[in-house]
């Protein structure tokens, strides 16, 4: 396939025109947060219209173009379609004129509707030769997923089609609707069913027999004959290719400007001369055609198969996921594979002129590009999106070069620790302290910290996006144990010292300290957002220094011009809680915790989102402390305002935390705005001000000085007392994370709004709520001290395993770096052994000779990082891993494990070992082979793949809050439209795979479902679980979900059968990932359940269901209203196998519950006893029956009894109840009522009246007048 720098990377857009909302947010913000300003709807005109292609030796067919394509993408069209996809040489000609690859369709004179655009075959060159040969590998290699099992080339995995045989589109196999009963095999694997503890790893990666090899050839490679000589050049010979086909004939190919023909050659003989016949053909899958038959027939059946193949099957991914688990597949020959690997192709830069790329210049131009209006906005977009995945792809493969030893350092007489790399135009260096920069901030531990840091301040400074301020392409890589820096590079930074460059900021941590007018210009239009406050600091002068960044922040001009900014890895304050400080003591609430506590490095600090709630919380508080001012000066309690004012009354504190906004007068009323002008109100404003420790005075403005307990940076004396502030704020950030945040961590868990399934998951609610994952052990101590532990349960042992294995892998990372590179799939088999088996005495794999060659000439060792011929990792033991992982999670989480060895770690957390193995392989980028004892001995590891953190914040255009009042409103169409604009302009940005689309799929699927577009809810649904699986990972929590939505739209449009087999994946997965307890498996069971007792499998329904209502019952409580929908479910199951006394048993549980929980007027409650009323009579009337039988033997006369079969419109109503949707019928004339009433509110909220006015009138109940989702409970 051709690949092409970002300034061709286009896609087209599906819909004919392109829109977007950019409403203004009405909720009050903090001063501060950015606001996004209202701007009209933007329309691009872009009326699609109809060509024809005219393709020689085809028919001419119809395309479907739009004015805003390039001619560029309608090659990309051909050369994927089944017909012309072997063509890649040729340009597209209207009326005889060749047309610009480059040009829009709009800009082209003379195309309209209806013109013929013809393909015309051009000369090859040796490049163009070389995109043939690659693409037609490709192609070749189509339906082969050795590629997604290597992560090569952006392809990964997905395995839906395996479960719905196919497409479930139009496309597809699956044609059938109805439910044909007797054809649907409901039996589930033995694996998957309630209470086995069998976890298989085949099953996670099923063999599609798609996949199949489908041989075409034999062999494809570059002849040994490459390059032609001079003379053969100037015949026009480009290359020479070598084949085998399917016959076994071996034929030798000559690519020439005309295209390909057989030459004369053989293995050791040359004589390019034609053959004959020569068979020259442009193309060479119409050479192989005319040569082999087999290859005609197998080539059209793979093409075939190919395009049935759902399109995000066959997309590459943004950046490469890798799997955790490959089967063992033969190594086959592979031409591309084996050029890519041994010769200098860097960053597909033969495709593009200037061979090496320009990273800097290309990611920095980017970012200069206009912006003033959305379609430059999606334009500059897109660009940056798409170098920044290049440039990421690039820095991975460079820094695994790099710890492989196959590049040369610039510094080869340095320790290897110490080498500094350039490969690609990409700067690279290792995470150890070299220089001692790092001694007195925790040496290596801080050096292996600090690129992390500089990632999230890169990352940060780039979502601000300054117009001026540059910072570098950041990409932060762990393989092989080390951690790699890589960074595009400064124009002349390498032609001259870096003291001389430096213009702002310190290069020794505050000693030497220069700042910069126009870099202080820059940098305090960043502040405000990033919450940086301005200070000074001294130099080695006593000179006072203006600075807008912590010292360690550098600004250098580079030789274009730019101005830059490095080293961002202060850009956040630090935590006090893990920064012990000499005289200073911390909040109360730190205290109590046990903080402050010494960690390995002095860089921990706040994370930006905790930065961000605990402004949104001062914020709170000071519109409560200056409303609650102003109700006291209008109630003239002038007594009062002197302990308001030394706001030292805990009494006042405890009122004003306590007492919600709402209860205080609305400060954002424009009667209120003026308060500068009163004297009276000035002081209110000041007082609140130094309350919440505003820099200002006159207005709410918090900010934090990065510089504070920075060691070796000293302050003028004239700001002692704003130093004081700044402390005091920074222990309040440090308190309010452990006393607010965690704990609502740890609410949200419990009422379910959280729910982490795995680790991953896990990190992401910590981050979201500001939390380092250094804090898990606190975490889990306040979690075991909660009254609700038991509820709690799947967290916490989540929580463990998370600190688990992490714990090993700090511990594999060092253990790694002493393993030379012949012993790394020994060393890491054994590593995983010593951690998971049950043996006492695990052994390392190794042959004798190996173990024991060890050679004495020390001369070469460390020439590349990790070259050395240590076997020191073949003594390790299980005992002495478990007590290193016990030891490390006391010392760098303060918590204590009671475990010695993995069997023991099962048994006391209900840990599963399988969930261990694919947390530690994840984590520390181990590939691994299915073959795996019983005891959980590991034989075999295929690879090590690189872990790659980028500094690319996410493009975000559509604006949840909007949307979101629209969908409540009742706005549903409206909604959709709006989804689909962001759809549109994801799409624009990111192209067609990313995980923000999948999320914008999802919810469209779901407004689609619920509007009642059943199928075109199953089709976005679809597309969203492949998407889910290529850009997440087959087993990644939100891929479950995803494959949940799925079967409840595939039952939905009768395609029962697929939906069980979807429901039974869902379960394998989340039982590898979490296991059989956790709050979601009751859904999932509750989901399967249904489903079988639909098609009247009720063993097996009541099997899931009964389950469903234990884990309902352990994490919502026996009186929860989900428990109550359990036993009714169970109920109805008993009900069908004329059960009735257990079916009366469940529903009078249920009764009691909505009883008790909703009151007796409740419509549940009444839907209950009516259906206990139904039950008693049924059980009455069978009991009526057995005695009759009893008394009268077989003379008795039986009363026919009513056993019916669930309707699948009534299973249908309680999978949408349970999964969270219920519908509501709604009159014309109601809707008309419900959106009258939503304009008047709005129009009310306009015009500046309070929440008070509105509520006069009687609330207005939406959830009650609309379909939409609700939660059950």
């Amino acid at each position: 396939m051709a690949l092409f720098s970002f300034h061709t990377f286009q896609y087209s857009s599906s819909s004919a025109t392109l829109g977007v909302w950019c409403p203004m947010w009405r909720r009050p913000k903090a001063p501060g947060k950015q606001t996004t300003n209202f701007c009209e709807v933007i329309v691009i005109q872009d009326t699609g219209f109809t060509v024809k292609i005219q393709a020689p030796g085809t028919e001419p067919f119809d395309l479907q173009v739009s004015p805003q394509e390039m001619v560029q993408e309608i090659h990309q069209v051909l050369m994927d379609r089944e017909d012309t996809c072997h063509r890649t040489c040729f340009s597209l000609q209207l009326d005889g004129n060749v047309l610009d690859n480059f040009a829009e369709l709009k800009s082209i004179e003379g195309l309209q509707e209806g013109s013929l655009l013809k393909v015309v075959e051009e000369p090859y060159t040796v490049r163009e030769a070389r995109i043939h040969v690659r693409h037609i590998r490709d192609l070749l290699k189509s339906l082969d997923p050795s590629d997604a099992y290597n992560g090569v080339d952006c392809n990964s995995l997905s395995f839906l089609s395996v479960f719905t045989d196919g497409d479930l589109g139009d496309s597809g196999k699956w044609k059938k609707k109805g439910s044909d009963l007797e054809q649907i095999d409901c039996t589930p694997p033995e694996h998957i069913l309630p209470g086995s503890k069998e976890r298989p790893l085949v099953p996670l990666q099923p063999q599609n027999k798609e996949w199949k090899p489908m041989q075409c050839l034999k062999v494809l490679t570059m002849s040994g004959w490459n390059p032609p000589p001079g003379n053969r050049k100037m015949h026009g010979d480009l290359m020479y290719l070598y084949m085998v086909t399917v016959e076994e004939r071996h034929i030798s190919i000559t690519a020439s400007t005309r295209g390909f023909y057989l030459n004369q050659s053989t293995t050791y003989t040359f004589n390019p001369k034609p053959a004959n016949p020569s068979f020259l053909s442009h193309s060479l899958v119409e050479l192989l055609s005319q040569i082999s038959p087999a290859f005609k027939k197998n080539f059209t059946v793979l093409q075939k198969t190919r395009v049935q193949r759902h399109p995000f099957e066959r997309i590459a991914t943004p950046f490469q996921v890798y799997s955790w688990t490959a089967p063992q597949v033969d190594h086959t020959m592979d031409c591309v594979r084996a050029e890519d690997a041994y010769t200098s192709r860097l960053g597909y830069e033969e495709h593009i002129p200037g061979q090496t790329r320009d990273w800097n210049e290309e990611l920095q131009t980017t970012r200069e590009l206009a912006r003033k209006n959305l379609p430059e906005r999606l334009l500059r977009e897109r660009a940056i999106f798409k170098v920044h995945s290049d440039f990421a792809a690039a820095a991975t493969r460079g820094s695994m070069a790099v710890i492989d030893g196959n590049v040369m350092a610039i510094n080869p007489g340095e320790e290897t620790r110490m080498q500094m790399f350039i490969w690609n135009n990409i700067f690279f260096s290792l995470g150890f302290d070299v220089r001692d920069h790092y001694r007195e901030l925790g040496g290596d531990a801080a050096a292996h910290a600090a690129p992390t840091n500089d990632l999230n301040g890169v990352r940060a400074y780039g979502a601000v996006d300054v117009e001026g301020l540059y910072t570098l392409g950041t990409v932060v890589v762990d393989y092989r144990g080390y951690r790699v820096t890589a960074q595009s590079i400064i124009p002349g930074i390498l032609e001259r010292e870096q003291e001389q460059s430096v213009i702002y900021g310190s290069i020794d941590f505050g000693k030497t300290v220069v700042s910069h007018g126009k870099y202080l210009e820059l940098l305090e239009r960043t502040s405000r957002p990033l919450k940086v406050q301005r200070h000074n600091v001294l130099n080695e002068k006593d000179e006072s220094v203006e600075l807008c960044s912590s010292v360690e922040c550098k600004g250098i001009i580079g030789n274009d011009g730019r101005h830059y900014i490095l080293d961002l890895l202060r850009t956040f304050p630090p935590d006090l809680n893990f920064l012990p400080v000499e005289g200073e003591e911390l909040s109360p609430e730190s205290v109590r915790q046990g903080f402050p506590r010494q960690h390995r490095h002095r860089l921990a600090c706040l994370r930006q989102e905790l930065i961000e709630a605990f402004v949104e919380h001062r914020y709170l508080l000071f519109m409560k402390m200056a409303a609650l001012q102003l109700m006291q000066q209008k109630a003239n309690k002038e007594s009062k305002m002197a302990t308001l004012t030394e706001n030292s009354s805990p009494e006042l504190t405890w009122y004003i935390h306590k007492t919600p906004l709402s209860s205080f007068p609305d400060l954002t009323n424009p009667t209120l705005t003026c308060l500068h002008q009163d004297p009276k109100s000035r002081e209110v404003v000041l007082n609140a001000c130094k309350a919440v420790g505003s820099i200002s005075n006159t207005s709410f403005d918090i900010r934090f000085n990065p510089d504070i307990f920075s060691p070796g940076v000293r302050f003028p004396e004239d700001s002692v007392d704003d130093i004081q502030k700044q402390k005091q704020l920074l222990k309040d950030a440090a308190a309010f994370l452990v006393s607010c945040q965690i704990p609502s961590l740890v609410k949200d868990c419990l009422d379910h709004s959280a729910l982490p399934m795995d680790g991953a998951t896990l990190t992401e609610a910590l981050h979201q709520r500001g939390i380092n994952v250094r804090y898990l052990g606190n975490v889990l101590e306040f979690v075991d001290k909660t009254p609700a532990k038991a509820q709690l349960e799947h967290f916490y042992r989540i929580g463990i395993s998370e600190m688990i294995t992490r714990c090993a892998k700090h511990i594999f990372k060092t253990y790694l770096q002493g393993v030379e590179l012949s012993a790394l799939s020994a060393a890491v088999s054994h590593f995983l052994n010593c951690f998971l088996s049950s043996f006492p005495d695990a052994v390392a794999h190794l042959p004798a000779d190996e173990l024991v060659s060890r050679r004495k000439n020390r001369k070469r060792r460390n020439r590349v990082p990790g070259g050395g011929d240590n076997t020191a990792w073949a003594s390790l033991t299980p005992s002495e891993l478990w007590k290193n992982i016990v030891s490390e999670a006391q010392s760098y989480y303060n918590f204590t494990l009671h475990c010695e060895n993995a069997d023991q770690v099962v048994e006391k957390y209900g840990l599963q070992k399988i969930t261990l193995l694919r947390e530690i392989t994840i984590k520390a980028g181990i590939q691994k082979h299915y073959y795996i004892h019983s005891t959980m001995q590991l034989t075999l590891v295929s690879s090590l793949n690189p872990f790659t953190l980028l500094s690319f914040a996410l493009y975000n255009m559509w604006k949840p809050a909007f949307l979101t009042r629209s969908l409540c409103a009742g706005y549903l169409k409206e909604g959709c439209e709006l989804i689909n604009e962001a759809l549109n302009l994801f799409n624009n940005v990111y192209g067609a795979m990313h995980v923000e689309i999948c999320a914008c799929l999802r919810l469209l699927a779901r407004l689609n479902y619920i509007m009642g577009d059943h199928h075109e809810a199953l089709s976005n649904q679809q597309k969203a679980v492949l998407m889910s699986e290529r850009v997440l990972g087959v087993e990644h929590p939100n891929t479950i979900q995803e494959y949940m939505h799925l079967a409840l739209y595939c039952f939905a449009n009768g395609q029962l059968s697929t939906a069980l087999k979807l429901l039974y994946r869902a379960r394998y997965l989340m039982l590898m990932v979490c296991g059989e307890d956790h709050p979601e498996m009751a859904l999932l069971d509750s989901n399967i359940g249904l489903v079988l007792h639909g098609v009247m499998e009720y063993d097996l329904s009541l099997r899931f269901l009964e389950n469903a209502l234990a884990i309902n019952s352990k994490y919502h409580g026996p009186r929860s209203l989900k428990v109550a929908l359990s036993h009714h479910l169970v109920a109805r199951v008993y009900e069908s196998k004329a059960e009735f006394r257990s079916a009366l048993q469940h529903e009078k549980e249920g009764y009691t519950i909505y009883k008790n929980q909703v009151g007796e007027a409740h419509e549940k409650t009444k839907e209950s006893s009516e259906y206990l009323k139904y039950l008693t009579q049924q059980a009455v009337a069978l009991q009526r029956t057995m005695n009759e039988i009893y008394k009268n033997g077989s003379n008795a006369s039986i009363m026919p009894l009513k056993f019916t079969a669930p309707s699948m419109a009534s299973v249908l109503e309680q999978l949408n109840i349970i999964n969270g949707i219920i519908f509501i019928p709604l009159s014309q004339k109601d809707l008309e009522n419900l959106k009258a009433e939503v304009q008047r509110r709005q129009q009310l909220q306009e015009s500046g009246k309070s929440m008070e006015e509105l509520t006069v009138d009687g609330p207005l109940e939406l959830e009650d007048k609309i379909p939409m989702d609700v939660n059950v409970d």
